[in-house]
């Protein structure tokens, strides 16, 4: 049966009440009602009614409505009817509340939600909040999305500019969603049970992380550039000490002074503080050896496709004859090249493609006069150009630049050196060359090397034109009387000199005079005067 309330206005007698709860399944709890004097009943009747229902109200958040005191088993009766007791009337109106919320299990007042498994209150403004909360984490996914697509989108075609504001809204997007998920931390401490004694510590803490997570993630971030930052040091150090090291081997087999060789060592250490003629001597010598190089693979090449090395020779020097003008002899010297020497034949017709347009600040792939019209901003670039392609891969620049001035340049001389003929003969198609023509650039073995050579002919002429003055270049013709200022032989004679009698057979590669008054001698091959 219900509990009986009882008018404040009444006198209310020493008795007890008695109420049956066996429709609950939580232990009872006796409470005692104790008599009270009519002028105290008088007071509670003028207090205000509204401060009753605010008192109501705070238990109802301060004490869960479903936590019940158990008391012993003793103060249960055998008909399973318990005694009551309470202190006061107000005591008997929070439990009709109580009783109505369980029966209802939804609104309390319009402002609370009753939740019937942790038998708490939820605010509504709580619900609310979660709710607002879950569509702003849907929001920021879409944004989220939108953005990365936008990020894809800006790789191909490559768009850096487009790439770095796509790359900055898809990192605000990621905080963002960082401090919803603080947020929702925060809004289920507080709403967990017995969690608003702890909200205001767990509170504190969420602000305190949301404040600081944006500095963790800018120290990480300055880390890894710092790591980064170490590891390119250590390559440039490693780089340096290469490039000391070689500086230091060449001059020691060129037979220089003691003096010259401290002079080369200390400008291969600052190579890339300025131009200097030393290190136009240490390039050209790079660009001889891997002419050479390039020269022995494409002999290899002709040998495996069986070609006539003879027949090979005969066409270069026809060739090379038309343009000197020079007839005599030519049975002859063929035959004794043909016979002997035929990779300093095939170096020379090499040489002299790679070489042809040095002058031109292009190589003549355009008219550009920029080494005119502002020469020392000219020099100036040329030289920072030349710092930053000495330690590129050649195969990984053109990879990510192929139509760069160095692609067009690498495009122009393969096409040149190497015909469509000599192509087919000796890989059986011509998908090199059709690469090269679409402005791709072959993987391959030979085009390997051949980028190699380029590469040294490209930096060569980048320090031709940021030196001031410029060199002057020069090249033996085919008959000239040989001067061994100027010259040097690239057959070596058992003797160790030059034997008497001996002329210019034909230009292998040029040589260059410098500002500082010293000579890079041009190579060519001698043969006995007929």
């Amino acid at each position: 049966m219900p509990l009986e309330v009882r008018d404040p206005v009444v006198n209310v007698k020493p008795a007890r009440l008695t109420a049956s709860r066996s429709g609950h399944n939580h232990n009872p709890r006796n409470c005692e009602v104790k008599p009270k004097k009519k002028g105290e009943m008088a007071n509670k009747i003028s207090s205000n009614f509204s401060d009753l229902i605010q008192r109501v109200a705070a238990s109802c958040l301060l004490h869960p409505l479903a936590a019940g005191r158990q008391e012993s088993g003793n103060n249960v009766a055998g008909n399973g009817e318990v005694e009551c007791e309470y202190e006061t009337d107000e005591c008997e109106e929070l439990s009709e509340e109580e009783e109505e919320m369980r029966e209802k299990g939804g609104r309390v007042n319009g402002n609370w939600d009753f939740n019937i498994k942790s038998g708490m209150a939820v605010p509504m403004e709580r619900v609310m909040e979660m709710e607002m909360l879950m569509n702003e984490v849907f929001d920021s996914v879409s944004a989220m999305k939108r953005a990365y697509g936008s990020l894809q989108e800006a790789h191909c075609p490559w768009d850096p500019e487009r790439l770095r504001v796509a790359d900055v809204a898809v990192v605000g997007e990621l905080r963002r969603l960082a401090f919803l998920r603080e947020r929702f931390r925060r809004c289920v401490s507080v709403g967990s049970d017995g969690g608003r004694r702890r909200g205001v510590g767990g509170d504190g803490v969420g602000m305190l992380r949301e404040v600081v997570a944006p500095y963790e993630a800018a120290v990480e971030d300055l880390k890894k550039e710092v790591k980064a930052r170490e590891v390119e040091v250590e390559n440039l150090k490693e780089k340096l000490r290469s490039v000391t090291s070689l500086s230091s081997d060449v001059s020691g087999k060129k037979g220089r002074s003691q003096s010259r060789r401290k002079v080369s060592c200390s400008l291969g250490a600052q190579v890339a503080a300025a131009p200097a003629p030393e290190l136009f001597e240490l390039t050209m010598s790079q660009v001889k050896r891997t002419s050479k190089s390039f020269t022995s693979l494409l002999l290899t090449f002709m040998r495996a496709a069986h070609w006539d090395i003879a027949a090979a020779v005969r066409s270069i020097e026809a060739a090379t004859t038309t343009t000197d003008n020079f007839t005599p002899s030519t049975t002859t010297i063929t035959s004794t090249i043909a016979s002997h020497h035929a990779k300093y034949a095939l170096e020379s017709y090499i040489s002299r493609k790679v070489f042809q347009g040095f002058d031109h600040e292009t190589f003549y792939m355009d008219g550009s006069l920029s080494s005119l019209l502002n020469p020392d901003q000219f020099r100036r670039d040329c030289f920072a150009q030349y710092r930053d392609m000495k330690a590129m891969d050649p195969i990984e620049l053109l990879g990510i630049l192929p139509t760069c001035h160095f692609g067009k340049f690498c495009s122009k001389k393969y096409l040149e050196i190497v015909h469509p003929k000599m192509e087919e003969s000796l890989f059986g198609n011509l998908e090199q060359r059709q690469q090269v023509l679409t402005g791709s650039h072959p993987r391959s073995e030979f085009y390997g090397e051949f980028l190699g050579l380029t590469k040294a002919i490209w930096l060569l002429h980048l320090l031709a034109f940021s030196l001031d003055p410029a060199p002057s270049q020069f090249e033996a013709s085919r008959g000239a009387e040989f001067h061994p200022q100027y010259m040097e032989s690239v057959v070596k004679f058992s003797s160790g000199r030059i034997p008497a009698g001996h002329i210019v057979g034909f230009p292998v590669s040029p040589g260059f005079k410098l500002g500082n008054r010293s000579v890079i001698k041009a190579s060519v091959y001698l043969f006995p005067r007929a």
